[in-house]
């Protein structure tokens, strides 16, 4: 296992910067997951770590050691990457030694290493399938495996799920998290996708265009964004939006106000009668109904905002009905309207 350390990493394309001087410190034995939309750089930043993309400013340090003109090889890191890249002509067992055929391992190393590989993974009894004969989860389990005989430093990760069905990815997270708890190997997973961030990662690192905007646990980012582009990529459905004011020690909805009004979809509750104790209403006209189970989303058009909030009581409202929705005392996220800079909470 080991550290790794970005200090003031660059990645330039011709004029282009990609990314833009970044710093980060990962701890041994850390999971940290980067996360942010298309051309952000989390996975130009990623594809450096490797060694795949050549450094255009800064350092780079594995395990304390500047490792900018290493080849991808002499770092003693692990990539899995979103397409698999496994060999179809393959066997599982093949395929997860792959990487060990030009090491100085001998025969029963190997094989030692590939069947312990096989049991973590749930692979033992596929080892001599091929990949056709492969589910897209147990596909992947074998590239997990391929990275994980190499006994690596560091664990890479880019966007391995993607490919994967709603209900694989849910099932993969879990394998995912359960393998780093196992094993303790640092870990940079790179996801555009923010739940998979918010149940995986140790720190979360937020990028847009190219700069870190927040790096923290999960909880840390969800309760107190440092930004409006934050409190919105972090938590499902996005966090609401309003222009306002305060209002004592809460807030109300206003057209010319200097803040703005953030609450999320959870804290935003639709009741069949309004209790009037909330420090936060919006009224409405419902637009559509998302029954989710054990509660339903409802979209609201408010004074042209779209709005969604939550019912837990057993009433479905009509599409096209007028609804009040409440929010607690401290549930509202308040944003400078010029900056868009945290304030704090209500």
């Amino acid at each position: 296992m080991a550290t790794i350390e970005l200090e003031k990493l660059v990645k330039r394309y011709g004029k282009v910067e990609a990314v833009k001087g970044i710093d980060l410190s990962i701890a041994d034995g850390e999971f940290v997951v980067f996360v942010g939309p298309s051309g952000c750089g989390k996975s130009t930043t990623l594809r450096m770590i490797a060694g795949l993309e050549e450094i255009s400013g800064g350092t780079l340090k594995i395990g304390s050691e500047v490792v900018n003109e290493r080849e991808p090889k002499q770092r003693n890191i692990a990539m899995v990457f979103q397409n698999y890249a496994i060999y179809p002509h393959m066997t599982v067992r093949q395929n997860i030694g792959f990487g060990l055929y030009t090491s100085k391992l001998d025969k029963a190393e190997k094989d030692k290493r590939i069947e312990a590989a096989g049991k973590i993974l749930g692979l033992e009894a596929l080892l001599d399938r091929r990949p056709a004969a492969l589910s897209g989860g147990q596909r992947q389990r074998v590239a997990i495996g391929r990275a994980m005989v190499r006994d690596p430093s560091a664990f890479l990760f880019d966007e391995p799920l993607s490919n994967l069905d709603a209900q694989l990815r849910a099932q993969m997270r879990i394998e995912i998290k359960r393998l780093h708890q196992r094993l303790k190997t640092t870990t940079v997973y790179v996801t555009h996708d923010q739940i998979e961030a918010m149940t995986m990662a140790d720190r979360i690192v937020v990028m847009k265009d190219g700069v870190i905007l927040q790096v923290g646990t999960p909880s840390e980012l969800y309760d107190a964004p440092v930004d409006v582009f934050t409190a919105r990529f972090i938590g499902s459905p996005s966090m609401n939006l309003v222009r306002g004011r305060r209002k004592g020690s809460s807030a109300e909805m206003a057209p010319v106000g200097d803040i703005l009004i953030g609450v999320r979809p959870h804290d935003l509750i639709a009741h069949a009668t309004v209790t009037g104790s909330s420090g936060f209403t919006v009224t409405g006209t419902v637009s559509a109904v998302e029954p989710l189970g054990p509660e339903t989303l409802v979209h609201l058009d408010v004074a042209d905002t779209p709005i969604i909030a939550t019912v837990r009581e057993k009433f479905v409202p009509a599409v096209g009905s007028t609804l009040t929705c409440e929010a607690a005392l401290g549930d509202l996220y308040l944003f400078d309207a010029s900056t868009e800079r945290f304030l704090g909470r209500s």
